[in-house]
């Protein structure tokens, strides 16, 4: 993955207090990141509106997923600036709901072995009361159905 020194910073008034939360997931930043061909406008476009209307939140999973593609804490901070994007611990809460979403992919014939990182992120959004920016829409359908969805 390519690393970039360029900020994922929102057109608009960025994080405002008011309005709703919105837990970005690690492919809308993926999308920017790497300037995808195919998402990266409809990522950038929802990433602004969501911006507009309320804070945007990430959780460590989110970071550690895109910090993949950095070398060092400092570049990665600052491409996602604290200031654009709040940074909140997942609650107990949804470390116990990611799990039994997990039982429930399990039992459906879900071939992984530990919880994938999309139930920590579901998890989280569900609990903490977070609209999810995605663009894996049928997962978080499927496990998480009170969640609020922004995905194409």
């Amino acid at each position: 993955m390519a690393t970039t020194n360029r900020a994922l910073r929102v057109v608009g008034e960025g994080p405002s207090g008011r309005g709703p939360t919105t837990l970005v997931d690690s492919c809308v930043l993926f999308d920017l990141v790497l300037d995808d061909p195919a998402w990266g406008q409809w990522s950038a476009t929802a990433l602004a509106a969501a911006a507009d209307e309320g804070p945007l939140v990430i959780n460590p999973v989110v970071y550690a997923e895109v910090s993949v593609g950095f070398d060092s804490v400092e570049v990665l901070d600052s491409v996602l600036p604290a200031a654009d994007y709040l940074r909140e611990e997942l609650p107990y809460a949804a470390g116990f709901l990611a799990g039994k979403a997990f039982l429930r992919y399990r039992r459906s014939g879900g071939a992984k072995t530990s919880p994938l990182p999309d139930f920590y992120i579901g998890a989280h959004a569900a609990v903490s009361g977070h609209r999810l920016l995605t663009r894996d829409k049928a997962r978080y359908a499927t496990y998480f159905p009170t969640i609020t969805l922004i995905a194409p």
